[in-house]
């Protein structure tokens, strides 16, 4: 599941946003099922909320120019 951002860098900013809107998706239903205590494994996350960070990173980073990502 993890993806580098040089991974991420290569994506258009539409398939970033896509990405993360999913994973943001995902996050939610993870924690309504750590709240019901359906969660078997809560490392997931961590990791999911590592992923949606990277990707913000990528989106902030072309947003300033610091490092474009693919058109």
């Amino acid at each position: 599941m993890k993806t580098k951002p040089s991974q991420l860098r290569e994506l258009t900013r539409d398939e970033l946003k896509r990405r993360l809107h999913e994973l943001q998706e995902e996050l939610f239903n993870l924690r309504f099922q750590k709240s019901i205590k359906l969660l078997t494994n809560s490392r997931q996350l961590r990791e999911i909320k590592r992923e949606i960070a990277r990707i913000k990173t990528v989106l902030n980073e072309d947003r300033l120019g610091i490092r474009p990502v693919a058109h």
